[in-house]
């Protein structure tokens, strides 16, 4: 099987320009191709995981991976999908982002001579002259289209900002500076992103007479519609600092049912034919399918002995019922106590496990906490100082677990 055919056959094509051509460039590793990462964070998430393993496929099978960091595009800030406008953030912020991506990205790309590229729109975009640029690209755009693109939609109701409805022009451009400069001749992207990249692959041919490519996946959702690495507490980040590798490891194995085999076919490199041999699995097996996705995950993004450790943590807190070090873990200051303990309500809050104290009521109302194995039976139970000393195990519901200590 092909490229082409096994990214079709997981599931990871969504949108084409010109299938032909893009599977004929593909399939014989001629695709110079760019995938486009706005430094929003300091870290990277999940649902940045989907292009980058796509990357990784395609550069294993002789394509030229180019990873655009959006260095210029995040001074305005991507419109798609959102109903407000995005935080502002300074130049120092932009950049100090921008280092975080290029050192997370290194672990997934191969970079250098003769292998992939990364650049940074600001490289470009911030030289532009105003006036310059809307001569030279502004009557390529027709804003009636524009204000059709699935893009902005969002958006009309509440209302455009002149700063965000430039934003599909300067992605159109990125692609046009690209296949000037690096020879890049087709782009990919979430299928949020289509109609940017038809403008920049229409750019492309109105002013340079050439034809390039776009192809989208599809942003993967879990069973209960949200994409694909939100929480209730957040993303789930790449940076081992901000989501451990224990939490990202359970994060993967407490996918729903129904998604288990999806994300083994979209996110991990396991061949389709072990994979189609899980589709039957039920009941126990589906939870080793699981166990399976989770640890193919957490090596591809921490490595393989980070991801042992976390099995391994898990393992024990499950099958033997032990605590283990790699716990999640938060610290309680002396100062959080009232008269030498912390309520369960406070503690829930402190530790994340619910978003406010009316959730956290309703969790233990429904029998759904747990302190050291032991059930918590009424909103008004308390945690002692003493066993904050010792490390005190919550249980929220069946499969998770945080550990409260006091600092």
């Amino acid at each position: 099987m092909q490229i082409y055919e096994e990214l079709e056959a997981r599931g990871l094509i969504a949108q084409v320009t010109d299938e032909e051509e893009i599977k004929k460039l593909v399939n014989a590793g001629k695709a110079v191709f760019y995938i486009g990462f706005d430094p929003t964070a300091d870290s990277l998430h999940v649902g940045h995981f989907l292009q980058l393993s796509l990357m990784k496929r395609l550069q294993m099978a002789g394509n030229t991976p180019v990873v655009l960091i959006g260095g210029g595009t995040g001074y305005i800030g991507d419109p798609s999908g959102r109903t407000d406008l995005r935080q502002l953030m300074t130049p120092e912020e932009i950049e100090y982002n921008c280092q975080c991506f290029k050192k997370q990205m290194e672990r997934f790309i191969e970079f250098g001579e003769g292998k992939a590229i990364m650049v940074n729109n600001a490289e470009w975009l911030l030289k532009l002259n105003y006036i310059e640029f809307l001569r030279e690209v502004g009557p390529h755009f027709s804003v009636n289209t524009m204000l059709r693109a699935e893009c902005y939609k969002q958006r009309m109701e509440r209302g455009l900002s002149f700063l965000e409805f430039n934003y599909m022009i300067m992605q159109a451009y990125d692609f046009y500076h690209l296949f000037r400069h690096y020879g890049c001749n087709m782009q990919f992207g979430g299928d949020d992103q289509w109609s940017n990249m038809l403008a920049g692959t229409e750019l492309i041919r109105r002013k340079l007479g050439k034809d390039a490519y776009a192809m989208t996946v599809p942003l993967l959702m879990t069973a209960e519609g949200h994409k694909m690495g939100k929480t209730a507490k957040g993303a789930v980040w790449l940076d081992p600092e901000k989501t451990s590798p224990y939490e990202f490891y359970q994060y993967w194995r407490n996918v729903d049912d129904a998604d288990v085999i999806k994300c083994l076919r979209m996110l991990t490199f396991l061949p389709l034919e072990q994979i189609a041999e899980m589709e039957t699995w039920e009941g126990s097996q589906l939870n080793e399918a699981k166990t399976i996705l989770a640890f193919e995950l957490t090596k591809l993004v921490h490595g393989e002995e980070e991801a042992q450790k976390a099995k391994d943590a898990a393992y024990a807190l499950f099958v033997s019922g032990t605590d283990s070090a790699t716990m999640p873990t938060t610290e309680i200051a002396a100062a959080d106590l009232t008269d030498g303990a912390i309520s369960i309500i406070d503690l829930l809050v402190a530790t994340g496990l619910t978003k406010s104290k009316s959730e956290a009521r309703r969790l233990v109302q429904q029998g759904g906490v747990y302190v050291d194995d032991a059930k918590v039976d009424s909103i008004s139970a308390l945690v002692t100082k003493e066993q904050l000393q010792a490390g005190v195990k919550i249980r929220k519901g069946k499969k998770t677990y945080h550990k409260a200590i006091l600092k």
